[in-house]
């Protein structure tokens, strides 16, 4: 036996710090290239390995054996009630119980429904960017565009009134913390959650309209049949979380990945037929998503030439993986034009994001009405002064200062 066995290295705190800027943490490259499975400690004080190569990261997410969570599953934060929280997830992780889930929610996400919305998303940009012109320079892009937007399209996909966005809003950062909420402030907007929803669900049982939940509840499959009332419950946040919180970060993240150079923005403006192939590499170089997604292995597996045993919880870091230099091509380097481009920052296998076609038809309308609308626009602060949320699973930007 191997003294690495024998006397395993003491893990790391996990997440890392994140440096000033948009630079990702150091850490990522140097796991990548000396440390592929490392030891980390989580912000619950409970340890786990983290993976950070792309062949690693991607054979482990794609591998149908392994669920996020299981008996004695590492947890993530202190508090309990968040998103990683296996026990707080009716909707099954695995097996056919999961794919039937799968099958009932992704047949809404067609090419079909994104064409027919993405109009209306370039609409609401445009008001929402009336509003910040109305005000005049500096703005913050954050509080003005890509904080409500993405609220207002889930919205309108669960059918949820727009006044009550902010409440949707709050209720989406809680199930995402690490340590920004308190354990009573994640119960409370649990118990908040699942009251509104119970009476929502009623309501759309007595008067279905044109959109998802309506679509859910009423649906009669020979295979599939209908989800029941929990598992609507489970699904609402879960789409809230996935279709308001991850997006909205990452639309500041783009943003400032774009303008921190601002050569990159006047490239879009000259050919915004790059606008698909921009987003698609802003999503690879997301540096401020600190986390990841983990897996709870139920039986040994070997990874770069170490057995890690059954029970064990791997964190599969998504964005140390999508600088791998072994899998792109100048990884460090943003390329507006990089096709193929092959990233995870959705996940791939059983479990990649159900709404990554909405994600990408957002990412893309908000960028073609900001550049019609917008051509000066710029950072109006350093970009190493923008200041980062802190506390998140999912990492971005508190604020976004810009003028035009």
């Amino acid at each position: 036996m191997s003294d690495r066995a024998q006397t395993p290295p003491d893990p790391v705190d996990y997440p890392f710090a994140t440096p000033q800027g948009i630079d990702p943490p150091a850490e990522w490259a140097e796991l990548r290239q000396g440390c592929p499975v490392a030891h980390v400690r989580l912000p619950s004080g409970d340890q786990a390995r983290l993976l950070t190569r792309y062949d690693d990261v991607r054979g482990m997410l794609a591998d149908p054996r392994f669920t996020r969570s299981g008996p004695g599953s590492a947890r993530m934060s202190r508090t309990t009630g968040g998103v990683f929280d296996g026990d707080s997830n009716p909707i099954p992780t695995s097996g056919d119980g999961h794919l039937r889930w799968r099958r009932l929610v992704t047949r809404w996400f067609t090419v079909r429904k994104m064409t027919e919305l993405k109009p209306r998303i370039e609409a609401m940009a445009g008001h929402l960017i009336d509003g910040m012109t109305k005000q005049g320079p500096p703005a913050d892009m954050v509080a003005g565009l890509n904080f409500p937007l993405p609220v207002w399209v889930i919205c309108e996909i669960l059918g949820v009134p727009d006044g009550d966005r902010d409440r949707f809003a709050h209720w989406s950062s809680t199930r995402m913390s690490i340590s920004k909420y308190s354990q009573e402030e994640i119960d409370t907007a649990t118990a908040e959650y699942a009251e509104y929803f119970t009476a929502h669900i009623a309501a759309k049982r007595a008067n279905p309209g044109d959109d998802l939940l309506s679509e859910l509840i009423t649906v009669v499959d020979a295979d599939d049949g209908r989800l029941s009332e929990i598992e609507l419950l489970a699904t609402g946040q879960g789409l809230l979380i996935a279709g308001h919180e991850t997006t909205s970060n990452q639309l500041g993240k783009m943003f400032a990945q774009l303008l921190s150079d601002r050569s990159r923005y006047a490239s879009l403006l000259a050919d915004p037929g790059l606008v698909r192939t921009a987003v698609e590499e802003t999503l690879r170089m997301d540096s401020m998503s600190p986390f990841g997604l983990p897996r709870f292995l139920t039986e040994d597996v070997e990874i770069d030439g170490e057995v890690l045993p059954a029970g064990t919880t791997v964190i599969n870091s998504l964005a140390a993986a999508n600088r791998d230099e072994e899998a792109f091509d100048g990884a460090g380097e943003i390329r507006l034009d990089r096709s193929p481009n092959t990233h995870i920052a959705f996940g791939v296998g059983p479990h990649s994001c159900i709404g990554q076609a909405l994600a990408r038809t957002e990412l893309q309308a908000v960028l073609d009405v900001v550049l019609r609308r917008l051509p000066k626009l710029a950072l109006a602060v350093p970009v190493e002064e923008l200041p980062k949320r802190e506390g998140m699973l999912v990492g971005g930007l508190e604020r976004l200062p810009v003028t035009w």
